[in-house]
């Protein structure tokens, strides 16, 4: 009987043992599985930038969409949380074509606001013939940590599409809008304002393509200007990559802020299957 106990004492010790070891093994597995999750999501939206967005162009019909979230937070040696929320809606009866994106973000670190943005936007977009569409939009951009804490802007125009084949699309629009403004310092401008916007896509080989967003948002107060350029390369069937640089300028900045801020990225995916 000594034995017996002795051997039963020995194993749940060792099963005491193992069982927080083995709590943390399969905790850091899962914490490693959510990281890959939110890499593997950013590089999938990189990756949709290969091909171009105005008009309804290769839309399906009926309603499109998505919606989705990420909220962190750890407590600890380190204090912080993150959130993140987007969703897109789109609907397409053949002609007539709606989107509505949203993007929030939001981040503390030690109790201190480190980000606070909000994205939305709204655009329709009616065919006139293949190439030529009537577009209205409503944007809104809030940022707490830049010189314009808010920008906004509705407008309506006409688009073309210059180039409209499979391995190369070229589209532009146009139009006057209305545009309000934001200070970080609490000052409001509501003034008339000029949107132009270039969409670029080019397959250089059946491996190989580029693209290019150019947005122009002029007004008398500040013009912005956004620009995108991008290169996607299919090394392989397993193995993918795409570089970017966002270039984001502003003719009028309030003091202490730059008019520029450049954006380096680099995605790559290897499939094994």
């Amino acid at each position: 009987m000594t034995t017996i106990a002795t051997r039963a004492l020995i194993a749940a010790l060792i099963a005491g043992l193992a069982a927080p070891a083995t709590a943390q093994v399969f905790g850091a597995e899962d914490r490693a599985a959510d990281a890959v999750e939110d890499i593997e999501d950013a590089v999938s939206d990189d990756f949709e930038r290969e091909r171009p967005r105005f008009g309804n162009d290769g839309r399906p019909l009926g309603w499109t969409g998505s919606v989705s979230a990420r909220a962190t937070a750890t407590d600890g040696n380190t204090d912080n949380s993150d959130l993140g929320i987007g969703a897109r809606v789109g609907y397409f009866d053949g002609v007539n074509g709606h989107a509505l994106t949203l993007s929030y973000t939001y981040g503390e670190d030690d109790g201190d606001t480190t980000d606070n943005s909000l994205l939305a936007g709204y655009d329709y977009t009616r065919e006139f013939g293949t190439n030529t569409f009537f577009y209205g939009q409503a944007q809104l951009a809030y940022d707490e940590f830049d010189s314009y804490e808010t920008d906004a802007f509705v407008g309506v125009g006409l688009g073309y599409r210059i180039f409209n084949t499979r391995d190369r699309q070229w589209s532009i629009q146009a139009g006057p809008g209305y545009r309000y403004l934001e200070t970080s310092d609490g000052m409001e401008v509501e003034e008339g304002a000029v949107s132009l916007s270039s969409n670029y896509f080019a397959r250089l080989s059946p491996t190989v393509s580029v693209t290019a967003d150019t947005d122009v948002l002029w007004s008398e107060t500040d013009t912005l200007v956004t620009n995108e350029l991008g290169l996607n390369v299919a090394m392989s069937r397993q193995l993918a990559l795409r570089t970017s640089v966002l270039t984001e300028y502003r003719t009028d900045p309030l003091p202490g802020f730059e008019d520029t801020d450049n954006t380096f990225g680099v995605s790559v995916v290897y499939n094994f299957n």
